[in-house]
């Protein structure tokens, strides 16, 4: 890939952008398809989810999901910084003031995501997440450095100036840097969105399931729903018994999230 090509990727956003929002779009519809049955089943449940809770289903998976939710918080982390050090974010010269910005530029987010990751998975998962994601922003911050590539603004100037001339990494550190970009990409590209689709067909609902007191006509019984929102002191919801939303009172949580086998077995 050259530099040119490099600089418009993440320029951009990368293939990371692009994949993401695919992934935004078409994994909680799949989803949903394969949890309650698809066809009308699907359109049901959007409208007794409402619209503002429709991204509670990809929000739902990405934080009941592990190791998708460590994934996805590494590839954004990474696709933010590429598409800032692409507008000049990374500061090129030497000195104390240089070196605090790149490492705040470098150290923050990754802090940050490692953080959430922990509070939601554990503090292993948090480690693993926070590590990955500095890995990948380094290696953004090498290449920049070293002049391999360019912010935006200099795209129109020679090579002259460009980089920190002051900056010799070691040869080790300039080999991670490029296969950074190849790890970047099969994260981006194919472990990603084989994870999402992975946790779209495992079977399990994205949101709790309760049990509940539900009368329908004349019949009063109890049935399981999977619950898209709550009205007063009930539940609306997904009723997995007679396959229609329901209203449920007295509802008592689930342990199992589980509607069906796997879509793989």
């Amino acid at each position: 890939m050259g530099e040119q090509q490099l600089r418009k990727a993440d320029r951009k956003g990368g293939p990371g952008h692009t994949v993401l929002l695919a992934l935004a779009l078409a994994v909680p519809v799949t989803k949903l398809a394969y949890t309650v049955g698809g066809g009308d089943a699907v359109r049901d449940v959007l409208v007794g989810m409402e619209p503002a809770n429709w991204p509670d289903v990809l929000v739902g998976m990405v934080i009941t999901d592990p190791l998708l939710g460590s994934v996805l918080a590494v590839v954004v982390s990474r696709v933010v910084f590429a598409l800032f050090a692409a507008r000049g974010a990374v500061p090129l010269g030497g000195g104390p003031a240089g070196t605090l910005r790149r490492a705040a530029l470098t150290l923050v987010n990754p802090i940050a995501v490692g953080i959430i990751d922990a509070c939601f998975f554990g503090p292993w998962w948090g480690l693993a997440t926070g590590l990955g994601a500095f890995a990948l922003r380094q290696g953004v911050v090498v290449e920049y450095r070293t002049g391999r590539r360019r912010p935006h603004q200099h795209r129109e100037q020679d090579g002259a100036g460009h980089g920190d001339p002051g900056y010799r990494p070691p040869v080790w550190l300039r080999r991670a840097a490029g296969a950074e970009q190849w790890a970047a990409l099969s994260l981006t590209v194919v472990v990603l969105p084989f994870l999402a689709f992975a946790s779209a067909l495992d079977g399990q609902a994205w949101t709790g399931i309760v049990e509940c007191r539900v009368t329908d006509g004349t019949r009063t019984g109890s049935d399981r729903l999977i619950e898209l929102s709550r009205e007063g002191d009930g539940v609306v919801g997904w009723n997995l018994d007679s396959e229609q939303i329901s209203n449920g009172l007295g509802c008592v949580s689930e342990e199992s999230r589980y509607v069906r086998e796997p879509w793989w077995r």
